[in-house]
């Protein structure tokens, strides 16, 4: 945080930039005051002091910097197809130089004469390297311009670049600002920084952006980065210390005759021991007088609805009802099935409610759950309707939370005088360091172990020339009585992509097995007619089902033993996962097939051969992270929570997270109100802090 003085000052008052600046940096970087440009961090450093020369460059540099003189300079063409190339010389060889914009700028500064400095990235081209639009000065320019060896590069738009505002124009303007860091003052106390060995917020701001070496911009980076993640695990400990001071919660006093008739009599297998164990730390919550948050993780198949279903009767056994909410009709009438069906030797009344339930049978449903008959209500949306009032609502569970907004989980949770207890599911494993920081004030349960007798799904990467070898193990699955999925990324063509549209995919799929039914299955269809398809497939009157990733959560089918998804290099990590964990629901051995193209980025081949090596979803979900960055992870952009995190990356700096979080533990621990004279600045700066995330112990 900075002294507020800097964060009132606008931007447009800072010297080199002024109104028209002021708009643009507004509108592409969110940056209006003196403080927002300060806390605009760069996105990597360059090493100002090395110099090549020309004949040891290779075009698979990220950059060079050369000494030397122009040659010879050339204008060509008029207009938007003009373009200046200049031959450039350090004695040992000669690179092209080239600007298509900014063209009599340029000009203007090779009339000096003499040396010059040239940065920028090289490429091969007709047998010789050229540089296009790099970076030009003269050699006292450059002592003036490069502070330190170090310099700071930031990201910037093209719209920006239109107005000379390059990440040089950026350095300048942070240059301006250096100035205003006298208004900085240390957000931590003194004690604190010391018993860290932590460098002081002034420092940081200053060697972030112009380090003195290598070691202060490490230790900058840190400050920076433990100062942000601090403050949030400081933010969510103090959310979850008055959650619990402030919201009790029903007391489930005892483990009753339906809880222990269920697991000694309806239970057809053996519980796994991660089962066990997320049973206890729900039992021990729903005994302690506190209302229960708790996230469920785990894999598609791990046994997440039956420890559900067993939390559902705890909250039956002592006197209140329970209910589950699911995204999706077909979702909930499979919970539905699988819950009735379970239940059924015991005599209680489960009910099922959703958008398609019939006028008559929807006011008998209201009638049973207002006079607490209908012990376990299972539905959709339909289940936050006014018109549903619960007698007494003991236990809310939510499947596949992320799919649900903010207010339509507030409203399930606001049912009841004493707030029931939440058990929040998601199949999509959220790596340790995101559940650290997206669900912090929550209790985490972690399914990591799949039921007795599950084969793990085994992962085999094609290239598109094997696709007849696939076929053919298609048709020889189906023939042995299985049933397949074949996965598409597009519904539309699209001219700038070559993948096999759906449309195109579900011909060729026709064509190639005459001999079957095919169903399909995308976005565009009516939801009836969606789930009448998934339903065909789920009831063997199709042997394939050809669709898009709406499939991703869906009707479980056992019988279906083989995924082919195609184009796979087109899905994310989290994706191609949560799709493989279609199959695999039955005894047989399961196969996923990706199929993809031979241009293969890095981040492609990385993502297949991630899937083809492990099964574990956290493993996934770690990579994904790595990958991608904690925006795109499934779920956490859709479920209205995200930090906007200036420096730290959660796939990155999970050390120095934990770090952070055992620290921010130790204090609220000590002073859970920040009350000590000592801790005053924390509890200064946590006022301050923006509501960047929604109370998830509040509303869950």
């Amino acid at each position: 945080m900075v002294y507020s003085k800097l964060f009132t000052q606008d931007i447009k008052f800072l010297a080199g930039v002024g109104p028209k600046r002021a708009e643009i940096l507004k509108s592409e970087l969110d940056i209006a005051s003196f403080g927002d440009m300060l806390y605009y961090f760069p996105y990597k450093y360059v090493d100002r002091t090395k110099f090549y020369r020309c004949n040891e460059i290779r075009g698979n540099m990220s950059h060079v910097q050369i000494k030397g003189k122009i040659t010879s300079l050339e204008s060509v063409g008029e207009g938007r197809k003009q373009r200046l190339t200049a031959m450039f010389s350090d004695g040992t060889g000669i690179i092209e130089l080239i600007w298509f914009k900014g063209i009599k700028y340029v000009q203007t500064q090779l009339k000096s004469g003499g040396e010059f400095i040239v940065f920028g990235k090289p490429t091969a081209f007709n047998g010789r390297y050229n540089i296009v639009h790099p970076e030009l000065e003269t050699v006292a320019e450059h002592q003036l311009n490069v502070a330190g060896s170090i310099q700071a590069f930031y990201i910037t738009s093209e719209k920006m670049k239109r107005s000379y505002l390059s990440s040089k124009a950026i350095l300048k303007i942070q240059s301006n600002l250096q100035s205003s860091l006298k208004d900085v003052y240390e957000t931590f106390p003194a004690w604190f920084v010391e018993k860290l060995k932590l460098m002081s917020l002034k420092e940081a701001l200053k060697n972030i952006h112009f380090p003195e070496n290598n070691e202060q911009l490490k230790r900058a980076q840190f400050r920076l980065k433990f100062e942000e993640l601090f403050y949030i695990q400081m933010k969510l400990l103090s959310l979850r210390s008055k959650r619990l001071e402030k919201f009790k919660g029903h007391v489930f006093q005892s483990i009753g005759d339906v809880f222990n008739r269920f697991f000694h009599e309806c239970i057809p297998f053996e519980l796994t021991n991660a089962q066990k164990k997320v049973l206890r730390e729900i039992r021990k919550d729903v005994g302690n007088g506190h209302q229960m948050n708790r996230l469920l993780q785990g894999d598609v198949g791990s046994g997440k609805t039956l420890v559900a279903l067993m939390t559902m009767l705890m909250a039956i056994d002592n006197g209140t009802q329970a209910c589950l909410m699911a995204p999706t009709e077909i979702l909930a009438n499979q919970h539905f099935k699988t819950i009735s069906e379970l239940l059924k030797p015991l005599g209680l009344n489960v009910g099922l409610l959703t958008g398609s339930t019939k006028q008559r049978a929807r006011k008998e449903l209201h009638s049973a759950i207002e006079d607490g008959s209908m012990e376990i209500l299972i539905g959709t949306h339909a289940l936050i309707e006014n018109k549903v009032k619960f007698k007494n609502l003991g236990m809310v569970v939510v499947d596949e939370q992320h799919r649900f907004g903010v207010a339509q989980r507030a409203k399930l949770w606001n049912k009841n005088t004493i707030p029931p207890h939440v058990l929040v599911m998601t199949a999509t494993p959220i790596p340790r360091t995101l559940a650290m920081t997206l669900y912090g004030d929550l209790d985490v349960s972690v399914i990591d172990e799949l039921p007795p007798g599950r084969k793990p799904v085994k992962t085999i990467h094609y290239f598109d020339n094997k696709r007849k070898l696939v076929y053919d193990f298609i048709r020889k699955e189906i023939k042995s009585g299985r049933q397949a999925y074949i996965v598409y990324p597009l519904i539309e063509e699209s001219e700038k992509l070559d993948y096999k549209n759906l449309q195109d995919g579900y011909e060729t799929v026709r064509k190639v097995f005459p001999e079957f039914e095919i169903a399909m299955v995308h976005g565009k269809m009516k939801p009836a007619e969606k789930d009448a398809e998934m339903m065909r497939f789920k009831n063997k009157g199709a042997n394939i089902l050809v669709s898009t990733t709406v499939i991703e959560v869906g009707v479980d089918v056992p019988n279906a033993s083989i995924m082919v998804i195609e184009s796979s290099e087109r899905f994310g990590l989290s994706q191609l996962h949560q799709l493989r964990g279609r199959v695999g629901r039955g005894a047989d051995q399961s196969y996923c097939v990706l199929m993809s193209s031979y241009k293969l980025s890095k981040e492609s081949q990385i993502r297949m051969n991630t899937m083809v090596r492990t099964t574990d979803g956290f493993d996934i979900a770690e990579t994904d992270l790595k990958l991608r960055g904690p925006g795109d992870i499934d779920g956490t952009q859709q479920s209205g929570v995200g930090f906007n995190l200036k420096i730290s990356n959660l796939g990155r700096d999970g050390e120095i997270l934990q770090f952070a979080r055992n620290i921010a533990q130790e204090i609220m621990k000590e002073d859970p109100l920040l009350q000590y004279d000592k801790h005053r600045i924390f509890s200064r700066e946590l006022k301050k802090m923006k509501q960047t995330t929604f109370n998830w112990s509040v509303i869950s």
